[in-house]
């Protein structure tokens, strides 16, 4: 998968970058490189780059103000954030700014690999010519942007995808294993990851409504619900 690919590496460690162009290098990638934020920032904005590995702690801008800012400029590049935090409020900053996935310092490179090919693979499987719609959601697959009730609904890819499967299921429960699979193939992360894109998701979806149309189904999943008649 990642042959061919081409990368945005945003690293300030000259020791890593070295590392990770040879790794990208036998993998047959096509990888660029910056060594501060504002430099990964500009490259990011005026090139297409099929994923970016963001390193979190940068000069200039730090890689969580990259990604909040390329998403507030439209772009939708899979974010891959390196970063040695891993609590769970971390995680939640990292993919509130825009952050599609993360890798933990030190990695290994059949991790990163991994992570790397399944985000490609996603955002490249968005790309489709259909229209989606569940009660007061409209998906256009083909320009990968959501509504609800005629209002944009801001997501990352990781999002767009999770509220993607949750549509095609018109409401049927999606469990927690199978949108693990399909977001991260056999190289699932721990619970806390999935909880909390749902929690990102809720604050997309619900939280501007009146009804919450995202339900947990405890220990089993998640699900679409329309409002009932009553409501």
């Amino acid at each position: 998968m990642l042959k061919q690919s081409r990368i945005l590496v945003v690293e300030d460690n000259l020791e890593l970058q070295g590392t990770l162009a040879d790794f990208l290098d036998i993998k047959e990638a096509i990888a660029d490189f910056a060594a501060d934020g504002e430099l990964g920032f500009e490259l990011a904005m005026h090139h297409d780059f099929d994923a970016i590995i963001l390193d979190v702690m940068l000069p200039k801008m730090d890689g969580m103000q990259i990604a909040e800012n390329l998403r507030k400029n439209g772009i939708t590049t899979p974010i891959l954030m390196l970063t040695a935090l891993n609590g769970q409020q971390d995680l939640l900053n990292s993919f509130d700014c825009g952050a599609d996935d993360f890798v933990s310092k030190p990695f290994q490179f059949l991790e990163l690999e991994a992570r790397l090919s399944a985000l490609i693979k996603r955002h490249k499987g968005l790309v489709a010519k259909t229209t989606l719609s569940y009660g007061e959601i409209a998906i256009d697959e083909k320009t990968r942007t959501a509504s609800r009730n005629g209002q944009r609904l801001i997501l990352t890819p990781i999002l767009h995808q999770i509220l993607c499967t949750l549509v095609k299921a018109k409401g049927d429960v999606v469990s927690r294993e199978y949108l693990s699979h399909l977001l991260w193939g056999d190289e699932i992360p721990d619970n806390d990851v999935l909880r909390c894109h749902i929690y990102l998701l809720r604050n997309v979806l619900d939280k501007p409504f009146e009804f919450a149309m995202l339900k947990t189904v405890p220990k089993t999943g998640f699900q679409l619900v329309l409002p009932s008649r009553d409501d």
